[in-house]
């Protein structure tokens, strides 16, 4: 019999460590190939790691809770072989489920994900490039994460080694080092406290430094004055790890790129009618629902071909131009939270193919089967804030991109329209299109341009138009 060691498998050009959320086998047990052993969480999705062979579960050198790198080990196993020596075994990289549909033509191999998102989540994380200086002179081992936060939070390596660590082999989680920041926190605003009383009177009463303690503690567990104003009833929900992502995302956009929305109202009454009249017919020969979403996104993907500046993204002082077309889709999750799964080389595909590629990642994000490789590498992305009723919106831009569209409700409402026997008003289908831009990069000549050829496309849309089309 051989020992193996299961390797963190790679999993998305941007993704360099997962946090462990739950252990599904125990040790000593007989697992399968490609029985998933273990779920993990990343910055973008939650996933499971399949075991590579089948064998025996020796034991677990992660605990839950435990934040590890990308090709770390995270269990030893026993399986058929001769060479008890044998070198570790690396499972394959991690595959999303497969797609429903290949485009038309193979695609090239993906280009890499853009090096300001790869920098980002990687190089920040740590204050050094090499492996052997992340572990602390004691030899214990720091993720990258727990170095990020520790040099954020201006914890020195001297204090980092006092934390005593609930991890694999003593390693300091991301819950550690938290709960020391928040305790030293505290404890400093105590002495802050005391220091205070203590100059208010030569000799501080005993009673004055415990209302100082009380203060601390009562400002660190209650909540904002302003939430008692209102009616003195409220609820307390800590966000979830997804929440905290997504509004971090949002703020560090917000900061990075001054963002500029320009807007037009498109006549979309031909698209309409052609899906009305073609949905079943569509449905019957291809087997997938059609919504007005791949109609919209197929109008968006050659707009990008006329304007290909707004398919681009920012790496420090450059603007790295994307040749592939990477069309991320912003969706709801049954959580109220926001993921945005990525159609791979959108531009290759025809209408029937984006609408399997849009229903299929619509319906695993809502049953939270996406894949780390679903959610990253996008180049532009598209938001139908139409689906909730919404006429208009000023959509975040997904960074490092540098552009998004916001897609309307559809609505009738009475337009003025040019005969030869003069203008009419009629009652056509109208919808909003608003795109907002980086403005450091994209200026509102293309900007604009670019969203008002979306509507020139939508409106161009012809009602003869075959369903193989």
């Amino acid at each position: 019999m051989a020992i193996i060691e299961i390797l963190l498998p790679k999993m998305g050009e941007s993704v360099a460590e997962a946090t462990i959320t739950k252990l599904m086998v125990d040790a000593g047990s007989s697992v399968e190939s490609d029985e998933a052993i273990v779920e993990i969480a990343t910055d973008k999705v939650d996933s499971e790691v399949p075991a590579p062979e089948d064998g025996t579960l020796v034991e677990w050198l992660v605990s839950e809770g435990d934040v590890v790198p990308v090709g770390a080990p995270i269990a030893r196993k026993e399986i058929s072989g001769e060479d008890a020596g044998a070198p570790a075994s690396t499972p394959p990289p991690m595959e999303s489920a497969p797609k429903a549909v290949a485009p038309a033509s193979t695609p090239p191999p993906m280009e890499s994900a853009p090096k300001a998102v790869a920098q980002s989540e990687t190089s920040t994380a740590v204050d050094s490039a090499s492996a052997p200086e992340r572990n602390g002179p004691s030899g214990r081992f720091y993720s990258p994460l727990v170095r990020s936060i520790a040099t954020e939070e201006g914890v020195s390596m001297e204090q980092l080694e006092s934390i005593v660590g609930t991890g694999a082999e003593g390693r300091v989680t991301k819950k550690d080092i938290l709960s020391f920041i928040d305790s030293s926190v505290q404890g400093s605003s105590i002495k802050s406290n005391i220091k205070t009383a203590s100059a208010s009177a030569t000799t501080p009463k005993p009673s004055q430094i415990k209302a100082s303690i009380h203060n601390v503690s009562k400002s660190s567990h209650e909540p904002h004055p302003a939430f008692k104003s209102v009616s003195g009833g409220y609820d307390l929900v800590e966000m979830d790890r997804m929440r905290k992502l997504i509004a971090n995302h949002m703020v560090d956009s917000v900061k990075t790129s001054p963002h500029v929305t320009s807007f037009v109202e498109a006549d979309v009454t031909a698209l309409v009618q052609w899906r009305n009249k073609n949905k079943n017919a569509f449905q019957e020969k291809f087997g997938e629902k059609l919504t007005f979403t791949p109609l919209i996104a197929e109008a968006i993907i050659k707009a990008i071909g006329d304007f290909p500046g707004v398919n681009a993204s920012i790496d420090g002082d450059t603007i790295v131009y994307h040749k592939a077309i990477h069309l991320g889709m912003a969706a709801a999750l049954p959580t109220g939270n926001l993921i945005v799964p990525v159609i791979k080389y959108a531009d290759q595909y025809n209408l029937q193919g984006l609408a399997r590629q849009i229903n299929d990642l619509a319906t695993r994000a809502r049953e939270g089967r996406l894949g780390p490789d679903d959610v990253s590498g996008g180049t532009y992305t598209m938001s139908n804030v139409g689906t909730f009723g919404n006429v208009m919106g000023t959509p975040i831009i997904n960074q490092p991109q540098v552009g998004i569209i916001a897609l309307g409700a559809i609505r009738k409402k009475p337009a003025v329209l040019e005969t030869p026997e003069g203008d009419v008003i009629a009652v056509r289908q109208m919808m909003f299109l608003s795109h907002s831009y980086d403005h450091r990069v994209v200026d509102g000549m293309l900007g604009g341009s670019f969203v008002k050829r979306v509507a020139d496309y939508l409106e161009g849309f012809s009602i003869d138009r075959p369903i193989e089309g």
